[in-house]
């Protein structure tokens, strides 16, 4: 138990330094000012280049988003993502280990032994796959549901609403996603950090009062012409529709693609988002408060 302790410990120190590091020392690798780049600069595209020209600059919600910005991406994991990451993935390797195991007893290959563009590509492409699949479980699991209609709350689009979500939602995902991509480890920091900044920047874009979709490569790349569609209030089906993340391929592959026409003035929302909180506290305590969730307690019970 101290052991864990320790790494509980370890895990508030280290990332509060290397927080206060990252502010105020500026290298490529920096995480903070290129989160702050990426939003300028797509927030400049947004106002130079609007897509909705009556939404104002400042759009409704902006400034609960743009907190939700910077809480998820840091404040969250100094208060509680990276502690519980890593003592989760020290329970699992000691859980192996009782059995003679290791998580390179079940690696396929080590992606540091390929041309780093051949692995910074497989890294990208499984990593995208395995979102796109938590993605739809968000939607059709109603208890995974609850946490996700913090994301869907948004009623006017802008890049910022690519941060508003609960933060259940990056435990969900990263618990889902750390097996597979341990599986085929040996990624490198570096490459591992091109991804992370591309696909903010695309889903900051998907998010963005921007009228692009890429041409051709909307085949490939989600695009705020076709994520608009995922935020609608209609939908064709129960579930939704256009759960790409970053890649759009896996939507046209399984037929979950939906874009009927310009989406542009689409109302956005879900259907009982009239008990949905406005408020960021509220928000996050919606999926434990919530009669829906009490009700589906009560049938488990």
């Amino acid at each position: 138990m101290e052991k864990y302790l320790d790494i509980i410990k370890n895990s508030y120190s280290g990332y509060f330094n290397y927080l206060v590091y990252e502010i105020t020392n500026f290298h490529w690798e920096n995480y903070f000012y290129g989160l702050l780049i990426i939003s300028l600069t797509v927030w400049g595209l947004e106002i130079l280049f609007p897509w909705r020209k009556n939404q104002k600059i400042f759009r409704k919600d902006f400034w609960l988003d743009t907190f939700y910005l910077f809480f998820n991406f840091f404040l969250l994991n100094l208060i509680a993502l990276i502690a519980l990451s890593n003592t989760a993935a020290t329970i699992f390797n000691d859980l192996l280990s009782v059995f003679g195991l290791s998580l390179s007893s079940f690696q396929l290959f080590d992606a540091s032994q390929l041309p780093w563009y051949v692995g910074l590509f497989i890294f990208f492409v499984v990593a995208d796959f395995i979102q796109w699949g938590t993605h739809i479980l968000l939607h059709r699991v109603p208890f995974l549901w609850n946490f996700h209609k913090t994301h869907h709350s948004v009623k006017e689009m802008g890049f910022a609403a690519h941060f508003r979500y609960h933060w259940m939602e990056p435990v969900v995902y990263k618990s889902i996603l750390y097996i597979p991509i341990a599986i085929i480890g040996g990624f490198e920091i570096e490459a591992v950090a091109i991804v992370h900044f591309f696909n903010i920047t695309i889903g900051h874009l998907n998010h963005a009062n921007i009228g692009w979709d890429y041409g051709p490569f909307k085949y490939i790349l989600n695009n705020p012409k076709m994520h608009i569609w995922h935020h609608s209030k209609e939908m064709p089906n129960k579930y939704g529709v256009n759960f790409g993340i970053t890649l759009s391929v896996w939507d046209y592959l399984f037929k979950t693609n939906y874009i009927p026409y310009s989406g542009r003035d689409i109302e956005l929302g879900f259907d009982d988002e009239d008990t949905f909180p406005k408020k960021f506290i509220n928000q996050e305590l919606y999926p434990w408060s919530s009669k829906e969730n009490s009700e589906n307690k009560k049938e488990l019970s």
